[in-house]
């Protein structure tokens, strides 16, 4: 075998442990359970190993045989999405929905307890929401967009949020815990979520949630607009647009992406862009 051959086939059996690895117990993985799952010899799984270590993508396990991905893979990955991150892979998406509709498009995602909208788009109506402009937060499970994320997280998370929200919820006026478990159910059933229930006097939305590739809602799309143009005629239409958008947008997503992460970190981005954006003199002016 020639040389640049044996390095392409080592560089193939290192990538291909770093799949195992990934998709493993995050506890890790014993040796000779790897290498019966690469279909290789003992010998040639450690080697690759060992300099997937040295690389630092691949740790020991300390004091055990397993092994798993180490530290410095997650920051290389997480430098990787910032070149494609959330808010600039949906900016399209929500100009093209504001420009479909004529309606308000907000981008929402977690962030612990509360939901922060990432992003938005103003439509030509004037709207009030619970989240207001971009930066703007609320409890997991006020407003639609908030609703659709909560509605579909995994039992024990949606629990413990709606044990820590309850209060806060209750404070804002909003529904009691029956009647949120209510709506979380509904939302779970039908996949989406439509407030027109005159929480904000004449304003209603629909939300539906953003999946990335792992089936885990981590974001949601949403509308907001005057009341009577989401009635029963135009709702499955602007319904559909949304959901169609949101599966697009979530097959995008880098699941190392630090808005979904730390959305405060990806919002300082914005505002820092934002700022520098205001500072620059205006085109064909030097400044002084």
């Amino acid at each position: 075998m020639s040389d640049s051959s044996e390095t392409f086939s080592s560089l193939r059996r290192a990538l291909g442990l770093l799949r195992l690895l990934a998709g493993g117990d995050p506890a890790g993985i014993r040796l000779k359970d790897l290498a019966d799952m690469a279909g290789s010899s003992q010998p040639t799984v450690h080697r690759a190993l060992r300099d997937l270590i040295a690389e630092g993508f691949v740790e020991q396990v300390a004091g055990g045989k397993r092994y798993r991905m180490a530290l410095d893979f997650f920051v290389l990955a997480a430098r990787a999405g910032q070149a494609g991150g959330l808010r600039e892979l949906a900016r399209p998406v929500l100009l093209r929905l504001s420009a479909t509709l004529s309606d308000t498009i907000f981008l929402l995602v977690r962030n612990g307890y509360d939901a922060v909208c990432l992003d938005r788009i103003e439509g030509p109506f004037p709207i009030r929401s619970f989240t207001g402009d971009i930066g703007g937060k609320v409890p997991l499970g006020l407003g639609q967009g908030s609703l659709a994320i909560l509605a579909h997280l995994p039992e024990a998370e949606r629990e413990a949020v709606i044990r820590f929200n309850v209060p806060r919820l209750l404070d804002r006026g909003f529904l009691d815990e029956a009647g949120l478990r209510m709506a979380l159910e509904k939302a779970r059933e039908q996949g989406w979520v439509n407030l027109n229930t005159g929480l904000i006097r004449g304003m209603a939305g629909v939300g539906v949630p953003v999946f990335d590739a792992e089936g885990r809602a981590v974001a949601a799309l949403s509308v907001g607009t005057l009341a009577e143009r989401l009635g029963e005629e135009r709702l499955p239409g602007v319904l559909a647009i949304l959901k169609a958008e949101a599966a697009s947008l979530g097959a995008g997503l880098n699941p190392f992406d630090i808005a979904l992460r730390y959305p405060s970190r990806s919002l300082s981005v914005v505002a820092d862009q934002i700022g520098a954006e205001i500072a620059a003199p205006p085109p064909g002016r030097s400044q002084p």
